[in-house]
């Protein structure tokens, strides 16, 4: 381990024990990350940048808490690039002034406008999307909409986790930007009647209730299907990925809710030379594509390479509703999920 690493290792003990972060000393030749990602998925993309660029990629993994870390770190902080999920954490950085432009070219040339900030303060590196999986054995339909969700058709035969997170909020916030907060309002309380049951467990679960008839339809992401039925470790879960297929909602009009994994540069990169490099080599096809591999997500760059499995479910047609304007509302979604007691399911 270099001399920066051991430094980098030891700034963030630092900031674990005591909420602080001691000077950070930039390196030409390293990166501070700190990650929403998890290892299985970032770790052969940094090798694959480190054997590249000789650039060495110091990581920080957590499942929550890193732009409250960051902020609170200020000027201290070691960080030179977050990567995060959630279009709702992107925009929430901006907004806190926690990031910096990001100025490689590589981001307006192979990034389309709709999933990178304006003024370059983060990007998208890849695209998941909110979807239905499908009984294969009960539901005939190769075709819905979100609408669908609300209709007498699928009186007690929806399942979703709790209203409340990320992913559906994102998902809600969706229709608010699209249709208003009223039709929103209307159709959210259509969705929580005609569930099987009060929304529990993950989105595994849910499908894994398709296959014991518990419900038809689950509310769940695409990349679900590629990681249940290629999971070795745990092999019940290719039953139940098995059981379903996947439809893309509005794939035949306005377009499929996405949402993003993405990244942006810390304002106080020490090493910002490097965390434009990082940002332009994860926008590369090299990268795209294990992104897609790795993770069964869909390629931010137009053209970059699909994985077969998810290419295999059909084609992505991505709403054209802006992200923003999607973050922009999921306040008000989560407003909703309260007000019309969506957790607590069907009320009639």
């Amino acid at each position: 381990m270099t001399k920066t690493a051991h430094i980098f290792g030891a700034l963030l003990a630092t900031t674990i024990l005591c909420g602080v972060a001691a000077p950070a000393f930039a390196q030409s030749g390293e990166v501070n990350i700190y990650s929403y990602r998890e290892q299985s998925l970032l770790q052969p993309l940094l090798d694959k940048f480190t054997a590249e660029t000789g650039i060495k990629a110091n990581v920080l993994y957590a499942g929550d808490g890193l732009l409250d870390r960051v902020e609170a770190e200020g000027e201290l902080s070691p960080a030179d690039v977050v990567l995060t999920v959630d279009i709702g954490n992107l925009v929430s950085a901006e907004e806190k002034g926690l990031t910096q432009p990001i100025t490689t070219p590589v981001l307006e040339e192979r990034v389309p406008e709709a999933f990178r900030d304006d003024d370059a303060n983060w990007t998208a590196l890849s695209l998941r999307s909110r979807v239905f999986y499908v009984s294969k054995d009960r539901v005939d339909a190769t075709a819905l909409t979100y609408e669908d969700l609300a209709s007498d058709e699928w009186k007690g035969r929806i399942c979703t986790r709790t209203g409340t997170h990320a992913y559906n909020i994102g998902l809600i916030a969706h229709y608010i930007a699209a249709n208003g907060e009223e039709k929103a309002r209307e159709w959210l309380a259509g969705v929580r009647d005609n569930l099987a049951f009060p929304p529990t467990g993950n989105d595994r679960v849910q499908v894994k209730s398709i296959l014991e008839g518990s419900c038809d339809l689950a509310i769940v992401n695409t990349y679900y299907m590629g990681a249940m039925l290629n999971n070795e470790a745990e092999p019940e879960q290719k039953d139940w990925a098995s059981s379903a297929r996947i439809i893309y909602p509005d794939a035949e009009g306005e377009g499929t809710q996405v949402n993003v994994a993405g990244g942006f540069i810390a304002k106080h990169a020490p090493n910002a030379e490097n965390a434009n490099a990082l940002i332009a080599f994860l926008l590369s096809d090299e990268a795209q594509s294990i992104y897609a591999d790795t993770n069964y997500e869909f390629p931010v760059v137009p053209g970059a390479p699909i994985n077969e499995l998810v290419a295999s479910w059909g084609e992505l047609k991505a709403s054209d509703v802006p992200l923003t304007e999607v973050a922009a509302n999921r306040a008000l979604a989560a407003q909703l999920v309260d007000e019309l007691k969506f957790d607590e399911g069907p009320q009639n």
